[in-house]
């Protein structure tokens, strides 16, 4: 073989691996767009779905709704049950007896149920406060906590009928 032939032959063959290397490296990146834009379509749907969920909660209808900018603090933070006692009581009434029950029902969402109670009245009428948190992320960094805000609030009254706690939706006498 000649000298010519031979460079013929590399620069063919170099040419031919430079197209097949931009090639898959084109594919690749189509394929990614594509697959990460189908991703990003899931998680719209999958926040639509929990959304919907959300609302027609059974355990939503004995309690009344509470409009948002009723609350008293910010609606979002790291911390469901701090973010949900905040909401009613910022300052942290110290005639206020409170259980805070929080729970996970998936992932991306956090129920918190609040039973109050005010010492200071004659009468006590526990009320009981539901708030439920989507998550929306994480602030800076992977590690830090997740960001959670308020999406729906609620309560209801409870009456004490002969010590025993019995469910009101008329004000207790």
């Amino acid at each position: 073989m000649s000298a010519k032939f031979k460079i013929f032959l590399v620069l063919t063959l170099s040419l031919f691996a430079s197209a097949v290397v931009a090639g898959v490296y084109i594919i690749k990146r189509w394929h990614f767009s594509t697959i990460s834009t189908t991703e990003e379509q899931q998680q719209i749907k999958a926040k639509e779905i929990s959304t919907q969920k959300i609302v027609t909660n059974p355990y939503r209808a004995k309690y009344k709704s509470i409009p948002l900018t009723r609350l008293k603090s910010v609606l979002k933070g790291t911390d469901p049950a701090t973010l949900a006692v905040n909401a009613f009581d910022p300052n942290y009434s110290k005639q206020l007896t409170r259980k805070v029950e929080v729970a996970y029902p998936q992932p991306n969402r956090a129920m918190v149920t609040i039973t109050q109670t005010n010492l200071a009245l004659s009468k006590p009428k526990p009320i009981k406060y539901r708030v439920e948190l989507t998550s929306f992320g994480r602030s800076l960094l992977v590690s830090s906590p997740q960001l959670w805000q308020i999406v729906w609030a609620g309560s209801y009254e409870q009456c004490l009928v002969g010590g025993t706690t019995v469910l009101s939706n008329s004000n207790c006498r």
